[in-house]
């Protein structure tokens, strides 16, 4: 979860470094942190999952598999959130602020890159592959 250009490189790592971890990438399926998510762990072989804001799949970015269109706004966020089993935010802003706090209401592991809001309660990772290690060590 996120947004901002200037972090696409390190969500692209993130999402790489899942896939090969043989994990599932769920965003919320539009551009920018999300779209490189998505691009890292489609290079990696990895499975993409995007659930859209709006009502149009056509608004997904072109490396999501699978596309949840739920017609909702920033409701989404609620589904994003309860949809993995740990999170890493790279970069973002008020709605990834949204994110890690209802995942953190629902007890999921989440992991600040840098970049990320911080939030109490969440884990802090300096680098993509501590934030990685990080969340899946926490799944348990």
């Amino acid at each position: 979860m996120g947004s901002g250009v200037e972090w696409e490189h390190l969500a692209e790592e993130v999402g790489r470094l899942l896939a090969e971890r043989g994990c599932v990438v769920v965003t919320g399926g539009l551009d920018e942190v999300m779209a490189a998510a998505h691009r890292g762990a489609k290079s990696a072989g990895g499975t993409t999952i995007a659930i859209l804001p709006g009502e149009s799949r056509a608004s997904a970015n072109p490396w999501a598999d699978h596309v949840v269109v739920t017609g909702i706004g920033h409701a989404r966020n609620l589904a994003v959130a309860a949809t993995g089993d740990a999170l890493i935010a790279v970069g973002g802003s008020y709605g990834t602020t949204a994110e890690m706090a209802f995942a953190l209401r629902l007890g999921r592991t989440v992991v600040a890159l840098v970049g990320a809001p911080e939030l109490e309660g969440a884990l802090t990772a300096r680098s993509p592959a501590e934030a990685v290690d990080l969340a899946l060590r926490h799944l348990g």
